[in-house]
């Protein structure tokens, strides 16, 4: 079920259309999963997705607006964090295979912040090793490609992943 008028939407016109009922938060990250599943092969922009979380952070912000409670102007917006931010159960490893078992026992303050506001997690995005380097080249888990090549193309800096996310 895939909206393209959302592709190209401003998280403002999400938002306003979460908040009117014409958008649910729950079709909004169904199709944002869908459209991660279908590209992100050929893209590498996430390094692991949270396709559980998000459905059920989905659900719980569907429920609460629908009640009358609105977080902020971000709930149930979408959203990926950069690999060097802690997200419970999955590994935070800076772009490197050393940290590849460096598994998260609890969320980051960011992403802590940003679930208080109402935001969805969708997934992590890649970033080059240690987040040092401006061309966005990964050898250990892959090199995001700029999403408007038609061949693979590094999208440059450390956070490669969210820019071809974006």
């Amino acid at each position: 079920m895939t909206d393209t008028s959302l592709e190209f939407a401003t998280i403002r016109e999400l938002a306003t259309r979460i908040r009117a009922g014409a958008l649910s938060p729950v079709t909004l990250v169904e199709t944002r999963l869908e459209r991660i599943a279908a590209l992100d092969k050929r893209l590498h922009a996430f390094i692991a997705t949270t396709a559980d979380r998000a459905l059920a952070e989905a659900r719980a912000a569907e429920t609460l607006l629908r009640g009358g409670h609105d977080l902020g102007p971000l709930h149930g917006i979408p959203y990926a964090v950069k690999d060097l931010y802690d997200v419970t159960g999955l590994a935070t490893t800076a772009g490197t295979r050393l940290l590849a078992g460096n598994v998260a026992a609890q969320d980051s303050a960011p992403v802590r912040r940003l679930a208080a506001a109402g935001m969805v997690l969708v997934g992590k995005t890649h970033t080059v090793q240690f987040a040092f380097g401006g061309v966005g080249i990964n050898h250990d888990h892959g090199t995001p490609h700029n999403p408007w090549s038609p061949t693979p193309m590094a999208p440059g800096g450390s956070s490669s992943g969210s820019g071809v996310a974006v």
